[in-house]
């Protein structure tokens, strides 16, 4: 029997289409798009909406499994819902009786997938942004609630993009801006909807509810995340907020309802929220950004890149294979090659963990001649590179990796490492050890950034009415500002505002 259309939606291994359109020569590219809308979204405007348009085409093809009238929705969302619970049951009974890690063989690639969806994650919620001057209209209350909460109602401990700017950041995951144009489809669809919700309202409504919708990708990742010691709370906190009880995913489906026209052509109107449903299924997806991992190829990039300026920085006394270091980085192509030399030189240990190969010593230890030159990242590639057994790493692909996934030696996951924390802050308020260098702020001792949030606080006091300091405080939650000190200040301001 043929599975339906929601079966093969929800299978997470199913790829997603990156285009169904070649890209034309009229239309920006998606990465240089979502950098003029990030930074300078008047100016881009118009290059945004030829970009929509675009998108709006390429998805005409793909087949839709929302039903045929918003009169099912509720119970579309149910067994949905329903759906993705069960196959996650599935999951954690497999990895219960011995089944691998389904998509992370090793940390190195955790923390790949998490440079390589930053750029759709470092905008989250941006496509509401362009509905928060609609506060007065009570029918637009569920999205603009879907922002705020996306924002954290301004507390920067709950802010989406703030936790994700962490997370990549503590792990040295800064380098997603060079990520290819793939990778920045999502980011730029969602930016263009944010600076054109009055044009696009319908596909506005239509992705959110796609977006805001509980996928089975979402509930592995932290799980497995997690299990690697790396913090899952941006992904777990998704899984709460967007529930279809009364998260995000039921005020999309509120939000539809309020938001059909009663006078007009409702039919137009639900076929456009369709095409922006649709659009979440372009671009780099999470199963196929996580089936593109490479580690070898992961490595070499990382090596040829730290070629280009540590080609002239050494000198000529080491020597691997008769040639000089420098000599081997003279060239970027010959990272291969010179990493094989390393081996046969004893350097590398292939198989051990790394603590046992010289060329570790130079990267990490008291006397690293080498230290501060890798990342975070790009230490744990280079870890578990050579803790992967060469024979398996030439020999894995995307499809058979996770033959070998369970045979990594098991880290303390991020939650046991939290209770850990959390026991030796206790004994060092019990005084047994006593934490040290701790700087607080003096009473009435102003920061570096109070003088501005000042200044917001006057501004707004000043405002003629209710209206122009809605107008002003959202100006200063857009995608660009939103995690910033006057940002989240705004955001709480326009939070208050808008519940009196």
């Amino acid at each position: 029997m043929k599975p339906s259309f929601l079966e093969e939606y929800l299978h997470d291994d199913k790829p997603l289409p990156t285009s169904a359109l070649p890209v034309s020569s009229d239309v920006e590219p998606a990465r240089d798009l979502y950098f003029d809308l990030y930074n300078h979204p008047d100016e881009a405007k118009a290059a945004s909406q030829a970009f929509l348009e675009h998108q709006i085409a390429a998805v005409q093809a793909i087949p839709s499994d929302l039903p045929a009238s918003i009169d099912g929705l509720t119970a579309w969302m149910v067994e949905r819902t329903e759906a993705v619970g069960a196959q996650y049951r599935d999951y954690l009974a497999a990895r219960k009786n011995g089944a691998p890690r389904r998509y992370f063989t090793n940390r190195a690639h955790a923390l790949y997938f998490i440079k390589a969806v930053a750029p759709t994650k470092l905008v989250d919620g941006s496509w509401l942004f362009g509905l928060l001057r609609h506060w007065e209209n009570p029918d637009f209350h569920p999205l603009i609630k879907t922002y705020l909460e996306e924002l954290g109602d301004g507390a920067p401990d709950k802010n989406h993009v703030t936790i994700f700017r962490k997370l990549v950041a503590v792990h040295g995951c800064e380098g997603w801006q060079q990520l290819d144009d793939s990778h920045f489809v999502q980011g730029a669809i969602q930016l263009s909807l944010a600076h054109n919700a009055e044009d696009y309202l319908p596909e506005v409504i239509g992705f959110n509810l796609g977006y805001e919708q509980l996928p089975l990708h979402l509930l592995i990742t932290s799980y497995e995340l997690n299990e690697l010691g790396i913090d899952p709370y941006y992904f777990t906190l998704h899984v709460t907020v967007d529930n279809a009880s009364n998260g995000h995913a039921a005020k999309a489906v509120d939000a539809l309802k309020n938001l059909m026209p009663r006078v007009g052509d409702a039919a137009d109107f639900y076929r456009r929220v369709i095409d922006g449903y649709r659009l979440n299924e372009l671009g780099a997806s999470t199963n196929s950004t996580i089936a593109s991992f490479d580690l070898d190829a992961e490595l070499t990039g990382i090596m040829a890149a730290k070629s280009v300026t540590g080609k002239n920085m050494h000198s000529d006394y080491c020597r691997v294979a008769g040639k000089s270091i420098n000599d081997w980085l003279h060239t970027p192509d010959n990272v291969p090659e010179f990493m094989v030399a390393l081996e046969k030189a004893g350097w590398i240990t292939r198989g051990a963990d790394a603590e046992q190969s010289r060329f570790w010593g130079l990267i990490q230890g008291d006397k690293a001649e080498m230290f501060g030159v890798f990342s975070p990242y790009e230490q744990q590639v280079l870890r578990d590179w050579i803790a992967t057994p060469r024979a398996r790493s030439e020999d894995a692909t995307a499809g058979d990796h996770q033959e070998y996934a369970a045979e990594q030696p098991r880290v303390l996951s991020h939650r046991a490492r939290q209770r850990m924390l959390a026991n030796v802050g206790q004994m060092s308020r019990d005084g047994e050890h006593p934490a040290r260098g701790l700087i607080r702020r003096r009473p009435g001792q102003m920061g570096t950034g109070d003088s501005e949030l000042h200044l917001l606080e006057e501004q707004i006091a000043a405002m003629p009415g209710k209206q122009q300091a809605m107008a002003l405080l959202a100006n200063l939650m857009s995608p660009s500002n939103h995690h910033s000190a006057v940002g989240l200040m705004a955001t709480r301001m326009y939070s208050q505002l808008l519940d009196h």
